[in-house]
């Protein structure tokens, strides 16, 4: 192994803002925040997501090439109706029958979870 993920940087205008949307859509606090820099993992000590302002954020546009995505998230849920529900009430957009976009216009799925996987809420 040369490295281990420390974190996923997310461009977006308002990191505090998409901060508090990936929080409460994964169950996991914020654990790190400066201006333009905001962290959310299981605790400051372990690897997670981080969102970085970036001036003149332009939103990605799914599914053009001329607009990438910039990066993109599979979210393993129980059920899909219930978390498709879930994300609309935090802001998210649905753009397909399970492709959603954060508040920021990142593009996100929601996958149904695999059998091999431990219940998401038990």
């Amino acid at each position: 192994m040369i490295g281990r993920l420390h974190h996923l940087a997310i461009d977006c205008p308002e990191p505090l803002e998409l901060a508090r949307f990936y929080s409460a859509l994964l169950g996991k606090p914020i654990t790190y925040e400066s201006d333009g820099w905001v962290v959310v993992a299981d605790n400051d000590h372990t690897s997670g997501l981080a969102f970085q302002r970036a001036l003149g954020h332009q939103r990605p546009q799914w599914p053009d090439p001329t607009r990438p995505q910039q990066m993109h998230l599979d979210v393993m849920v129980d059920d899909l109706d219930v978390a498709g529900s879930a994300v609309l009430a935090l802001g998210a957009r649905k753009l397909s029958a399970t492709v959603y976009e954060d508040p920021a216009g990142h593009p996100f799925c929601l996958i149904p979870r695999p059998g091999w996987a431990p219940p998401v809420n038990p």
